[in-house]
């Protein structure tokens, strides 16, 4: 009987992507009409700043679309630890011998460290230091007697 386990770990989004462009549509909108009625005016530096503050906000926005969808997703299988981290456009997969994986505890805000067969992932930067460690007891249990006398167990 095969047993698997799966966690998905990502970014805590509070905003969709559709969301995100009509906030940015109307900041768009009113920055650019208050800078174009003050260059009506005679004051035409303002559309500048307008402008830089405009590229400044999608510079931000970009970054953010492009990590929105972050994540960690681990796979417990019979024999195997599956570990996929996404960032960005950047996909790593790894394959770790299961009864050879070894978990490093996170030591205060640093990441859970796997090991199997000179493979080291680092796992668990979407989650707070308290849901780490208990990701990280939750991942022990799973594993079972392979990694007992592990210190920290």
């Amino acid at each position: 009987m095969a047993h698997n386990r799966e966690w998905l770990l990502k970014r805590n989004c509070s905003i969709s992507p559709r969301q995100l462009l009509q906030a940015y549509s109307v900041l768009c909108a009113v920055s650019l009409a208050i800078a174009l009625y003050f260059t009506l005016r005679g004051a035409w530096f303002i559309l500048g700043f307008s402008l830089m503050e405009l590229t400044a906000v999608t510079c931000a926005f970009i970054h953010y679309v492009r990590h929105a969808a972050d994540r960690e997703h681990i796979v417990l299988t019979d024999d195997w630890l599956l570990v996929e981290l996404v960032q960005g456009e950047k996909s790593q997969q790894f394959r770790l011998v299961r009864c050879r994986t070894k978990i490093q505890p996170a030591v205060r805000n640093q990441l859970i460290g796997l090991e199997s067969s000179g493979i080291r992932v680092e796992i668990g930067r979407f989650l707070t230091e308290h849901k780490r460690r208990q990701f990280m007891h939750e991942l022990r249990r799973e594993l079972g007697e392979e990694t007992a006398g592990l210190p920290g167990n």
